[in-house]
């Protein structure tokens, strides 16, 4: 099926600013809140919202093989499960729908009242239950640098990390989209020349910058899914803060890993962008530096080219740039990933999440946390209200943007905006 909704010569009939991240050709997919206090899966072109549910119920879809429910849930789980031949389906009648030459919906008035809000009418929810979550660790400049900071330049790279795309199973449970507030979380770590942990408030809060991809139905238990078939059980990819408490993690991590440090919260943007619309700007993955095995060598482009950027706003001030960083970086790949996930046979379900791990560049200013980007508070970090960060102070708020620009058309994925504040308190 083409990907006639990718046309970059499309204009749609609703207004779409010029450096909007939602243009005619993104189509992202999210579930909001409607003023009617329904929840229902959507879209958004420029700053509107779709009610897709309206949009099905009004025989928009026909045609296309879709239950009658399948837009009048509180998750895309459904949706994304039904597989990437409707994904493209749906994106590419959305399309046509919304195409500055069609007026079948744009005349109809009524009908928009029903279908369209303004962005101020909703509010966005999770967008899938997420039944499991993997973090990976896949930024060959971040591992290098915290290897660096723990161990030594020499030996900054553990043996296996240029063999296998190295990862963990975080928190699900944990995971919240943009605009939830997060509490500085309590643990133990251990201070200075101590020699017994101490409980707290961690004093070492920092920020990762990753991104995430969200899977469908893909195998069953004891299939691997083949390195040449992963993308076919990508459905598509939102922005990650996958919050860290550095201080717990050092004392805990060894011998099993993040534990307290990491699932007291992860933050993503609300709408998740296809494959499909991401498709015009493939580029190449690193080279890798050792042969990699069979089963991870793939052919083609398989990275893609999305700008990152972080910026911290402290409370009532004006936020400042820290990070410029962009996904080509990553060493190891969505593919490489899925396919080494489930190289032992572990079965992946619609609405998992699989994280990037913190994305860093070669510069300083691309590194994607403040453990880098201060080179563990040793380099603070100056804001724009005169004020200075090592790591993140309460009621400060992290705020990651993400878009793709290539002739002239740019496919965005909003922001994921998170303020955290002091330790939970019970009122």
């Amino acid at each position: 099926m083409p990907l006639s909704a990718n046309n970059p010569d499309r204009k749609s009939w609703l207004h779409v600013d010029k450096n909007s991240d939602f243009p005619i050709q993104n189509i992202p997919f999210g579930v909001f809140l409607t003023r009617d206090d329904i929840i229902t899966i959507g879209t958004r072109i420029g700053d509107t919202a779709i009610d897709l549910g309206a949009l099905h119920q009004l025989g928009y879809f026909e045609g296309i093989p879709l239950t009658d429910d399948i837009f009048l849930q509180d998750t895309l789980n459904d949706f994304i499960a039904d597989g990437r031949q409707t994904w493209r389906a749906v994106r590419n009648r959305i399309a046509q729908v919304f195409d500055a030459e069609n007026t079948s919906l744009k005349d109809n008035k009524k009908h928009k009242e029903i279908v369209l809000f303004r962005l101020d009418e909703i509010e966005m929810q999770l967008p899938v239950q997420i039944g499991d979550y993997t973090d990976f660790y896949s930024s060959i400049e971040h591992a290098t640098n915290v290897g660096t900071m723990f161990r030594d330049p020499d030996n900054a790279l553990l043996p296996n990390w240029l063999h296998i795309p190295v990862g963990y199973h975080g928190r699900s449970s944990s995971i919240i989209p943009s605009g939830i507030p997060v509490h500085r979380p309590q643990g133990q770590t251990l201070p200075g020349n101590a020699t017994k942990p101490i409980f707290g408030p961690s004093k070492l809060i920092d920020f990762e910058l990753e991104m995430a991809f969200i899977t469908t139905d893909a195998n069953d238990l004891g299939e691997p899914i083949p390195i040449a078939e992963a993308e076919e059980y990508i459905f598509g990819l939102v922005l990650l803060n996958d919050w860290s408490a550095r201080d717990i993690q050092k004392w805990e991590y060894v011998p099993l890993g993040p534990f307290l440090a990491k699932n007291f919260a992860s933050s993503i943007s609300p709408w998740i962008v296809t494959l499909d619309a991401l498709e015009p700007y493939r580029v190449e993955s690193p080279k890798p530096l050792k042969k990699q095995l069979d089963y991870l060598q793939y052919k083609g482009k398989k990275s893609y080219d999305i700008n990152l950027e972080v910026s911290i706003q402290p409370n009532g001030a004006k936020e400042t740039v820290v990070s410029n960083s962009n996904f080509k970086y990553m060493y190891w790949n969505m593919v490489q990933q899925l396919a080494h996930h489930t190289v032992n046979g572990c079965p992946v379900n619609s609405g998992d999440m699989m994280g990037s791990g913190t994305i860093s560049g070669p510069t300083e200013d691309s590194y994607g946390s403040m453990l880098e980007l201060t080179w563990r508070g040793e380099k603070p970090l100056k804001m724009n209200d005169g004020t200075e960060r090592k790591f993140i102070n309460d009621h400060d708020t992290v705020i990651m943007r993400g878009y793709c620009e290539k002739d002239g058309t740019r496919i965005g994925f909003g922001e994921v905006s998170t303020q955290l504040l002091p330790v939970y308190s019970k009122k």
